[in-house]
């Protein structure tokens, strides 16, 4: 009876062992024989949205109105009535020479001009004397009694006299002038603001002395912040699509996230280079750098002071915009079939399928889909593109 059992355990476990073998053999089979699983592919819907094309430029941002305030005569500056930062109005005080200079030509220009015109009053009334005695020379020549020599001597100092009091008269006017110089040299010893603004910086300090012989020296810096003035550099290769007039926004690198919109304003019609160039020679054009920039300007509000001088910006000028249109993503084009048409692959119920489209504007992110697809359609994104 034992030995029976024992033999029908063996028994069992070779033919364990045999379908075990048989399941492992199948099973390598089976997987053998199984394809190797398809790449997923990456997809992308087409949907709807805006799409707008932009040349990029780089812009340095300024005070719209910039002044520097500074002095006309000589002198050391007394007194300074504003501080780095403070907003002025029109025709306030800003600074004061010392007028001691200006006062003392002030009053030797009116004691000329008081001088002048005692001249000329004593000349008038010499000229009334020999106006009298001409008078009587040519009474008595009338009459027969009167001497030639002496009319003559009488009509040479009338004349002379009438000379004098002329001259008299042009030193009047010469000592008038010297007045009027001397107080426009006093009134300039006081600084006023000739605009509204702020003030950007303050150059000379108080005590320091002012020679204004040659160039008139800078006091301070005066600028409306209110509005500021972004000057861009635009490319020679993208110049021809810039105008007048296009919209455009920009940020600052100072904060990317806050979006500011305007519209271009001036386009300089020659490089700034070519301005400054004064030779005109042929090797100066030679000199002349291989990259040509012209410049643009525009205008924008800054009531909230956020923008600052020589804040550098990033500018996008809009050259075409497309509002809510059926778009899809650039990535998905593959060959061009010339005439705006290229060939993509849709994904379909049954697979892939290729298909052509016609593209409007794009903006290397987005193509607007002009012909060849539907909302909600998934195109596949070709991989050369990605890597690319």
């Amino acid at each position: 009876m034992k030995s029976w059992q024992l033999r029908n355990k063996k028994s069992r476990w070779v033919l364990a062992v045999v379908v075990a073998a048989a399941l492992v053999a199948g099973g390598g089979a089976y997987y053998a024989l199984s394809p190797a699983p398809q790449a997923a592919l990456l997809t992308d819907q087409v949907d709807s949205g805006d799409i707008e094309k932009v040349v990029l430029a780089t812009g340095t941002i300024k005070p719209s109105v910039q002044v520097n305030v500074g002095a006309q005569v000589n002198g050391q500056l007394r007194k300074l009535f504003v501080r780095q930062g403070e907003r002025v109005q029109k025709g306030q005080l800003l600074a004061e020479i010392d007028p001691t200079i200006q006062q003392s030509d002030l009053r030797n220009a009116t004691a000329q001009l008081d001088s002048a015109r005692a001249q000329k009053a004593a000349s008038e009334a010499t000229l009334i004397q020999y106006r009298k005695a001409l008078d009587r020379e040519l009474a008595m020549q009338r009459d027969g009694s009167g001497v030639t020599s002496d009319l003559d001597l009488a009509q040479a100092q009338y004349d002379a006299q009438v000379q004098q009091v002329a001259m008299n008269e042009a030193l009047i006017v010469q000592a008038e002038m010297a007045v009027q110089t001397a107080n426009a040299n006093l009134s300039y010893t006081r600084i006023v603001a000739p605009m509204d603004g702020e003030v950007l910086g303050i150059v000379t300090r108080e005590g320091q002395t002012i020679v204004s012989s040659q160039t008139a020296p800078t006091i301070l810096v005066l600028a409306n912040l209110d509005k500021m003035l972004v000057q861009t550099r635009i490319s020679e290769a993208d110049i021809q699509k810039i105008h007048p007039g296009q919209s455009l926004w920009f940020y600052v690198i100072a904060d990317p996230d806050k979006r500011y919109e305007s519209e271009l304003g001036y386009v300089q019609p020659a490089p700034q280079e070519a301005l400054e160039d004064q030779s005109g020679g042929y090797g100066a054009s030679n000199q002349q750098s291989n990259a040509v920039y012209y410049n643009g300007t525009f205008e924008v509000d800054n009531t909230e002071r956020l923008l600052k001088t020589s804040m550098t910006a990033q500018v996008f000028i809009r050259v075409a915009e497309a509002k809510n249109v059926l778009r899809m993503p650039v990535s998905a084009l593959g060959r061009s079939l010339g005439d705006d048409r290229y060939q993509v692959t849709v994904l379909e119920v049954n697979g892939p399928q290729e298909r052509t489209v016609r593209i409007g504007i794009n903006d290397r992110q987005f193509a607007e889909v002009v012909e060849g697809l539907i909302k909600g359609e998934s195109v596949v994104i070709q991989q050369d593109r990605v890597q690319g």
